[in-house]
């Protein structure tokens, strides 16, 4: 069994990308870590309580960061849905988590059980800066950090014309990851759009399912749905659910070894992703970037999760 820890802005596809973790029957989900991005920090725990609650499992959920290291949060809810969940009127309120701080739990997991643990994170990258910053080992120590964001080799943005949402929602954390030195592997926001994108047929294939899961996924994704269809998407895109399916099966994917740094200032370079693919800078190669995933071996994982 290999050993999960997520750490996620719970939303639409978060809770989808949460499915397969959960439903994974080689996996072990130690722990939901919870940070502000999509919704504020209550909701997204809520939303994270109620999924797994949808999965039938009992893996605690902590409470993390309620906003970026330095910056304003700045949500996602013309995207998700002002619960993240689609609106879709499902009973998001009066769970508690699990005693204790995300960024602390996720020391203790990955110093507990060296070399074992996946971290997967989904969201703006807060708790994982403030865990590495209490405690800079955990880079050396845990197996493998996937995380979903940035825009890989040459974009596009979703929140502007370069960047991608996590790492514009707090850039410094995200800078503070890359540069830690963390087996690092970057699951763009271009391979989502690229593998992930619930078309006609996809959509149809998913109605045809027609489990408790499947119709769960239906839900949630109303609005996002929509705001994609509205941008010239042939569907919504599922990036949380591509990172995690990457995390899963990783054997399938492309990737490149590639100086990778996240720039920190305003306006346009707010959260871009740099990569020098020519070696023009001082940074060595410290990021492995996915360049493709088979949308094929994704849905695959998907359906087979939605179908259980």
């Amino acid at each position: 069994m290999r050993r999960f820890l997520v750490d996620t802005d719970t939303a639409s596809d978060d809770a989808v990308a949460l499915l397969m973790a959960l439903r994974h029957p080689d996996i072990i989900v130690e722990a939901i870590t919870v940070v502000a991005g999509n919704v504020g920090l209550q909701q997204a725990v809520q939303n994270a309580l109620y999924t797994t609650e949808v999965c039938g499992a009992d893996t605690p959920v902590y409470s993390g960061a309620q906003a970026p290291l330095l910056r304003d949060l700045q949500m996602a809810q013309d995207v998700h849905g002002i619960d993240g969940m689609g609106d879709a009127g499902l009973p998001l309120e009066g769970r508690v988590p699990a005693v204790g701080r995300a960024p602390q739990i996720l020391v203790d997991k990955i110093l507990g059980a060296p070399g074992e643990i996946t971290l997967v994170a989904l969201g703006p990258l807060t708790n994982v800066a403030i865990a590495v910053l209490l405690a800079p080992e955990i880079a050396s120590t845990v197996e493998r950090l996937v995380v979903m964001g940035g825009t890989g080799i040459g974009g596009p943005g979703n929140v502007s014309v370069m960047a991608e949402y996590n790492f514009w929602a707090d850039p410094e954390a995200a800078a503070i990851v890359t540069r830690a030195g963390f087996p690092i592997e970057f699951v763009g926001w271009d391979i989502s759009i690229a593998s992930a994108v619930v078309d006609a047929q996809r959509q149809q294939q998913l109605h045809e399912l027609d489990t408790d899961l499947s119709r769960f996924a239906l839900k949630i994704s109303q609005v996002v749905r929509r705001f994609a269809l509205e941008r010239g998407l042939a569907g919504d895109d599922l990036p949380d659910p591509i990172a995690m399916a990457h995390a899963i099966n990783p054997s399938v994917a492309t990737m490149r070894r590639l100086a990778v740094d996240i720039m920190v200032g305003d306006g346009p370079q707010r959260g871009v992703m740099e990569v020098d693919q020519l070696g023009f800078g001082d940074i060595e190669p410290n990021v492995n970037v996915v360049t493709h995933y088979p949308s094929e071996d994704f849905f695959s994982l998907l359906f087979s999760t939605l179908r259980s």
